[in-house]
């Protein structure tokens, strides 16, 4: 099975296996399936200031590889001695409105602020959800760079990012990060798209990333797929493998994992420790905030996975287990 290369159709790219993305087809059964719900997709309880202790940093991790969950797939990931940003998103809504849309349960437990030194920030696709446009003016003038997948960088560019800071990577490639760490694009089955028109015009990635000790698994949005075994070979095995586990809905099952499917993922990667990610953050889809991790536990029991489940904004060492439990007392 390759790993390199995304096909194109036209203008728009491919899937690396036919996927149905969910598309106007089937929003008349999904609205339906929304006004019906009975969930409890938005927390009951203000979940609560989380807050994150910056002098952490000024201190590298013992491990070598510690990681910040800020939210949904914004991780501040320390490995080997670089710092990487996920998909960072601060706004309040993940949204192309700052009065509607999908709304966070929490407020970001980092200031941009107070963020330290970054040594590079990934985009995977270009999602409201993972690319926002208020956080990337912030960065706009901060001459840090930008990895994302190809087409995404227009946006960067647009929002004052200045083009040499910016690199468009399609599956397969890889980028040398300094001289003792390595990025790498992989295949993701998902779809991208920022409004009604240009949908697929811009590509979508998971990404591997290679330290001196550590090599880490950044599985963005993606449905299974049996690539992810293709992925472990190639590139595992991972010590941590960040995977979404929410967002999951009956009528897309091929563009969302889940927590059944993000779990078989992590095993076809050949990962140690998975954390679990895209969750308990915004309201996107028709299950509880709680269900995804609720139901994970479950499948890691049974299958004898080791989580690694910080709370938001906790700078935890990535040494062994371990599972914070902090969702408990909002349920």
């Amino acid at each position: 099975m390759s790993l390199s290369g995304a096909r194109k159709r036209g203008r728009k790219f491919q899937n690396p296996i036919p996927t149905d993305e969910a598309g106007f087809g089937k929003m008349i059964p999904i609205l339906k399936e929304y006004r019906n719900n009975t969930a409890e997709n938005t927390p009951k309880k203000q979940f609560g200031p989380f807050k994150t202790d910056i002098s952490v940093y000024q201190t590298p991790p013992a491990s070598g590889l510690r990681i910040t969950w800020i939210g949904h797939s914004s991780i501040l990931i320390e490995i080997d001695g670089k710092r990487i940003l996920t998909d960072p998103v601060w706004s309040e809504r993940a949204s192309f409105l700052s009065f509607f849309g999908p709304k966070r349960f929490y407020a970001p437990p980092l200031a941009l602020e107070d963020l330290p030194p970054l040594d590079l920030v990934i985009i995977s696709h270009d999602h409201y959800d993972h690319l926002d446009k208020a956080t990337m003016k912030f960065f706009a003038n901060k001459s840090i760079p930008f990895y994302c997948s190809l087409g995404v960088g227009q946006y960067l560019q647009k929002w004052g990012m200045p083009a040499n800071f910016i690199t468009e990577m399609d599956w397969g490639d890889s980028v040398m990060l300094g001289n003792d760490c390595v990025l790498t694009a992989t295949p993701a089955r998902h779809f991208s798209g920022r409004g009604i028109i240009g949908r697929n015009e811009t590509l979508w990635s998971s990404f591997v990333i290679k330290g001196t000790e550590h090599n880490i698994f950044y599985g963005a949005d993606s449905g299974w797929w049996d690539g992810f075994a293709a992925i472990g070979d190639a590139y595992g095995p991972f010590d941590l493998t960040m995977l979404e586990i929410g967002a999951y809905g009956k009528y897309w099952p091929d563009i969302h994992m889940g927590p059944r499917h993000a779990a078989d993922a992590h095993l076809a990667l050949k990962g140690k420790l998975m954390m679990p990610i895209h969750w308990g953050t915004f309201n996107l889809a028709p299950h509880a905030w709680y269900e995804p991790i609720e139901r994970l536990m479950t499948y890691a029991k049974e299958d004898g996975i080791q989580l690694f489940a910080p709370a938001p904004g906790e700078p935890t060492e990535v040494v062994k287990a371990y599972v914070s439990g902090w969702w408990e007392k909002y349920r």
